[in-house]
């Protein structure tokens, strides 16, 4: 499960998003990703998974490329195959999106992969999802709760 963030932290990831959904709004520029590459790690099948396609288009819509790996570890792989994993993972991508991933994996590629790993958006107490709550119902609200998880951690 994801752990809340403290309650600056998730003031400051609601403002950025509802900037974003107001520059959409007015048809502004918005701040980019241009030139990124975001990793998205699915355990499960992904192909009708509305949190990969969500994560996909918020990502894309700022200028990120994104690329999905279904990884063949468990928390209980080899040492040396994780590192390596993370290592490899760290110099191709600035951030990778773990979806179905086991927390203890998850922290094991974050300790060496040198680039943001995210984790725990598909659960409804993530703060992305508290953020979307207070934007509004829709895809839009976690779109743009999304972008700002991904601005904050990635830019």
């Amino acid at each position: 499960m994801a752990e809340p963030l403290a309650s600056e932290p998730l003031a400051a990831l609601g403002a950025a998003a509802r900037a974003l959904q107001a520059a959409e709004r007015a048809g502004a520029p918005r701040p980019s990703l241009k030139g990124r590459i975001l990793a998205v790690l699915c355990a499960a099948e992904e192909d009708d998974r509305v949190d990969v396609a969500m994560i996909d288009h918020a990502a894309t819509e700022l200028g990120a490329r994104v690329a999905h790996i279904r990884p063949h570890l468990s928390e209980h792989s080899d040492p040396h195959t994780v590192e390596l994993t993370a290592q490899m993972l760290g110099r191709l991508y600035s951030a990778v999106v773990c979806l179905d991933i086991e927390p203890r994996l998850m922290e094991r590629l974050g300790a060496v992969a040198g680039i943001p790993i995210l984790g725990g958006l598909e659960d409804p107490a993530h703060p992305v999802a508290q953020v979307a709550a207070l934007l509004g119902d829709g895809s839009d609200a976690r779109k743009f709760a999304l972008q700002a998880l991904l601005l904050r951690s990635i830019a």
